[in-house]
């Protein structure tokens, strides 16, 4: 699939098939979102992949009401910022990176006909603690999202123009 095209056709699935996801496109997507730009290379993100049903469950209870496609997905991919990787004169840029990432990984799925969405943790708090805790992260790595990865139950492919001509302004405002 072309870029634009999985641009124009991804949307968010909530719902999943029972069919598993290969190590192989696993690997793929983990591979695109590592393949994004991020402030001066530093890299800022690491990965948790989460196949076992019973941790998606939880994982879903913790980060909150509309975590709920996680609990039928093949798995989950949670996206964290590690602050031992910042840069000390822009720490916060691990938020921009791990977007980046996530971003790419969204597209790659789409693009290998796995559904996804994507599900926000940071900068809520509470969901920042539970998550973290029920992952037992070591202190330096902040949750930023969970991707819910599976094959649609109703997949939809049809392109989508989003174009707002009213949101640009050229040369000026």
């Amino acid at each position: 699939m072309e870029t634009l095209k999985a641009m124009a056709t991804r949307k968010s699935v909530r719902e999943f098939t029972d069919e598993g996801i290969t190590f192989e496109d696993i690997k793929k997507i983990l591979t695109a979102g590592m393949s994004g730009p991020s402030c001066m290379n530093k890299r800022m993100w690491s990965f948790v992949v989460i196949r076992n049903k019973e941790l998606l469950g939880k994982l879903s209870v913790a980060n909150g009401l509309y975590a709920g496609p996680l609990r039928g997905a093949a798995l989950g991919i949670l996206v964290c910022g590690d602050l031992e990787r910042a840069l000390p004169e822009a720490p916060e840029y691990w938020v921009i990176d791990a977007s980046i990432a996530t971003q790419n990984m969204v597209l790659a799925a789409q693009d290998l006909g796995i559904g996804s969405v994507w599900l926000g943790c940071w900068p809520c708090e509470d969901r920042v603690q539970e998550v973290k805790e029920l992952m037992a992260l070591p202190e330096n790595i902040v949750p930023h999202s969970i991707l819910a990865l599976g094959y649609a139950k109703e997949p939809d492919n049809e392109e989508r123009d989003l174009y707002e001509s009213d949101r640009v302004h050229f040369d000026e405002w």
